[in-house]
């Protein structure tokens, strides 16, 4: 497995691809490479397949949050999502908060996060 620290040669399409694989959608183009553009994204690659993909928001000095860590399904429980959260820990320059799925809760755990303040959404439709 190899890991790539802010994967500047991330592709907008082949990161698409992947995404769909876990959550289906009708994903732009230039507004997914625009997302991309202002993250920090830790990517996993099995040879040149995209498995994994961890990115961070951040303002660099106060905030960050990590946005989405995916691996496709069949590369769970394989240790991508450890390595990319260690990877994330690493190479962050703040703390940072983010939410978690429902029954995904003891993987970060297992992985040394700790509980915070609970979290709230506001919704908005995508154009």
């Amino acid at each position: 497995m190899n890991y790539i620290v802010d994967d500047k040669n991330l592709d907008v399409s082949a990161f698409i691809s992947f995404v769909n694989q876990i959550w289906p959608g009708n994903y732009d183009l230039e507004r997914t490479r625009d997302a991309l553009s202002r993250t920090l994204n830790i990517t996993a690659r099995d040879g040149e397949k995209l498995v994994g993909c961890l990115r961070i928001l951040t303002d660099g000095y106060f905030f960050g949050t990590i946005t989405e860590l995916l691996v496709l399904p069949e590369y769970r429980r394989q240790g991508v999502g450890s390595s990319l959260l260690r990877l994330a820990r690493e190479h962050t320059p703040t703390m940072l908060y983010f939410g978690s799925q429902p029954g995904v809760e003891a993987f970060y755990e297992k992985n040394g996060c700790q509980k915070g303040l609970p979290s709230y959404i506001i919704t908005k439709k995508r154009k």
